[in-house]
């Protein structure tokens, strides 16, 4: 069984930076993707950002209207997701989930953390 842990969440004034985490716990072996997603009340959860693996390198994608600010990346050992948030928008607020696909000894898992709020205040 895996779990996905987040952490970073926060506050922060218009302009500023986060950090969030992703924990993959469990023998992870590797992963096919892992990325961020985004919800507000009343609309529909968005890609934030995901990275995918690749036999010649990982492969990253981005939300237009984060391109620029944020960076997705992962952790060595490929159990632990990130995303740098830079020059954040009240428009960022929202809860942040992380969503993973990730392989061990047990076969593929996919599955999302609980989410972690954001909130950008000008």
């Amino acid at each position: 069984q895996v779990t996905l842990v987040e952490s970073g969440g926060g506050l922060v004034q218009a302009g500023g930076s986060l950090k969030l985490s992703c924990a993959a716990s469990g023998k992870i072996t590797g992963f096919n993707e892992m990325g961020w997603y985004r919800q507000t009340p009343g609309n529909e959860r968005e890609l934030v950002a995901v990275i995918y693996s690749g036999y010649n390198g990982d492969r990253t994608t981005y939300a237009d209207s984060v391109k620029g600010r944020f960076t997705i990346s992962v952790a060595n050992a490929k159990n632990t997701v990130y995303l740098q948030m830079n020059s954040l928008k009240p428009e960022d607020t929202a809860v942040y989930q992380c969503n993973a696909e990730v392989e061990g000894d047990w076969g593929t898992w996919h599955g999302w953390g609980q989410g972690t709020q954001v909130t950008v205040y000008s």
